[in-house]
This record gives C-alpha cells, structure tokens and sequence, in this order.
C-alpha cells in the first residue's frame, strides 16, 4: 500500500505545504509516500512533483492505495484528477476563505474560492476519511454532508522554530536600527487576514497613546494590487516605524519572534492559525479577536478581544500590555499553560491514527 498527497498548489513556508511535509514524513515509516502538487514554486522543486507525474508511478496498486488531498481552494484539473482516480481518499480541509473580501482584487482568485466548495461538496461520495485542524473547520464539512469527520490538529513543533538559530543580518538590525517596543504580526499579507484593522489600531497607537511602538508585519503579499493598496495605506498613515517585511526566510522568522515584545492579529477568518501557536513557543502575550477558529486555538492563552470591536479597542489593549507588567506577565504565563496542548507528538499519533484507520 502507498499514501500519497495531493495539493493545489505548494509553496516555501505555507501552512498547508508545512503540513504536508510533516505528514510524509510520517507516511514514509511506512511505505513510499510522495507529495504531487499542480503549481509549485522553484524552492519546492526538490520536495514536491508535478501532479501529471502520478500516474506515472510504478509498482502502484491503485485499489489499495490511498490519496491524501489537502483542500485549500478550487483547482478544476485536481478535482477532475480526484474524480477520475481509483484510489480511496483522505481529506485535509486546511478551510477556504470566503470569497467576498477577494472580489475587488483579485475576482479570479475569488472565483476559484467559490468553485473550491463547490468540488468539496461534488466529491463528498468519494472521500472515505476527512479530517479538520478545528472544530470550526470540521464543522464546515459537517453541514456538506461529510459523514467520518474528525478534528487532527496540525503538527507544530515549536522545539524546531526554537532551535533555528536567528538571521544574524536581521539580528543586527533589529538591535541597531529598530528603538522601542516591537509589535509582531505574521501571516500573509490577504485581505481577510485584515493588515489595514491592524494599520488603523496602530494608527491609534503611536498617534494617542505609545508612539514609541513599533510594528513589524511579517508575511508575503500574494495579491500584488492588495500589497500595494496596504503599503499605501500605511504611508499615508505616517507609520515611519511600521515595516512590512514581505517573505521572509525561517531564520529571519526567528529573528522577529526574538525581538517581538507583543503578537497581534486581527484576522477575520483563519482555519488553525499556526503563528498563535508560534508566538506562544516564543513566550509572547497574544492578542486576538474572537474570530473563526481563533478562539478555540488560542483558548486562554491570550487576550480575545470581541469579533465586533473596533481598532481603537485593539489599540487600547496594545497599550495596556505593553505598559502594564502584570497584565503583560499574567498572558505570558497563560500562553506557555496553552502551549502544553499543542504536543506535536501528540498530534502526530492522531493524525497518523486516523490514516491507519483507512489503510
């Protein structure tokens, strides 16, 4: 028997790709497992094949093996690929956004958000096992009719982030060059992870109340029109010390979670969110608002703040951890009690459990 996984598409440092990797890993102490992908980037190359090579694969027994799609968005040449294959399937839902707040940017893209649920409900007869890194997320597969859904946290290890020794380029000028307290963001530069709510909080911030405070937004702009609207934004704003970084290595990741003295994100939608579980690794007190799967990641590792607030509430509630040491302490230590529910190995036994169930 053969487990292979199937992606969309693969790039350096995505979650669903990450995922995928730690996964194979896994697979591979039991027998071949690869990672095919339709589109990929150049740095994937060595990890990941072309979809059109899978059915190249020698020795293949089609009728014991198993597929392991990752769901992350439509791609009309995957689904067809996954209605054609004789082999069972497994389902990753890593969650698809909402199609709304892509419209005005990049339709096409919102397009195939829209077509990606409607595959998942089109290939509901044809998964055999789903699983879901959220309660939320399962849920969304729950009312498309999945019948065996079952919530596998993604495996993050924190120990491994830990271990990466820092950029020491980045290091220097973090250390040189950036004076005061650090606000942290990391995640892709998307309209739904809302980058301009947080602008507009820390707007507030350094215009009434702290304007000592940095921020530093960490993560690639994938919608070219969508950065350059945010990066204007921000300049319009005056944010001198406001730094969106774009892509960044893992070294250089490290580097900012080391200087960081708060993380915050004011994300409207998110299926895991694996930079909570990431700052808490790095000890950080995290603010949030209550969005999507948020609340149950972060549980009372940090401070929730309501879904419906505004970015001056955010703002206020950067100020008082930054200025408040116990308010500041109490998180810190809340964040490290969390982060003990977030066992990688126990995750990986789940995950791998819920695979072997299959095979």
């Amino acid at each position: 028997m053969e487990i292979h996984q199937v992606l969309v598409s693969a790039s350096f440092g995505d979650a669903s790709t990450n995922a995928a990797m730690e996964l194979r890993s896994l697979l591979r102490r039991i027998g071949p497992s690869d990672i095919f992908a339709r589109y990929y980037d150049d740095l994937m190359a060595p990890e990941v094949l072309p979809l059109k090579l899978y059915a190249r694969r020698r020795g293949s027994r089609p009728e014991q093996d198993v597929i392991v799609l990752h769901a992350t968005i439509g791609e009309p040449e995957v689904f067809s690929f996954i209605r054609e294959r004789p082999e069972r399937v497994v389902l990753v839902y890593h969650n698809m956004s909402p199609s709304a707040p892509f419209e005005p940017w990049d339709p096409a893209f919102a397009g195939l958000l829209d077509g990606g649920r409607r595959e998942l409900a089109a290939i509901r007869d044809r998964v055999t096992l789903a699983l879901a890194p959220s309660r939320f997320s399962a849920q969304e597969l729950v009312e498309l009719g999945y019948r065996d859904v079952r919530v596998a946290r993604l495996v993050v290890d924190p120990a491994v982030l830990r271990a990466t020794p820092p950029d020491p380029a980045t290091t220097n000028h973090l250390d040189t060059m950036v004076e005061g307290p650090v606000v942290l963001f990391v995640g892709q530069l998307l309209p739904h992870k809302r980058p301009d709510f947080l602008l507009e909080a820390y707007h507030a911030l350094v215009t009434y109340l702290l304007p000592e405070v940095n921020l530093i937004m960490v993560g690639a702009g994938r919608i070219r029109r969508y950065q350059h609207v945010v990066q204007t934004f921000a300049k319009e704003l005056n944010l001198s010390r406001a730094w969106l970084t774009g892509s960044v290595t893992q070294q250089q990741l490290v580097s900012f979670f080391r200087r960081a003295d708060l993380f915050v994100t004011a994300s409207d939608h998110e299926g895991f969110c694996v930079p909570l579980v990431e700052a808490m690794a790095f000890g950080l007190p995290v603010i949030a608002r209550a969005q999507t799967a948020v609340p149950e990641v972060l549980g009372d590792g940090g401070l929730l703040l309501p879904a419906d607030g505004s970015p001056l509430l955010l703002a206020e509630a950067m100020a008082t951890v930054l200025t408040d040491r116990a308010v500041r302490d109490e998180l810190v230590e809340r964040s490290a009690r969390r982060l003990a529910d977030f066992d990688p190995d126990t995750a990986r036994a789940t995950l791998l459990e819920s695979l072997l169930d299959v095979a």
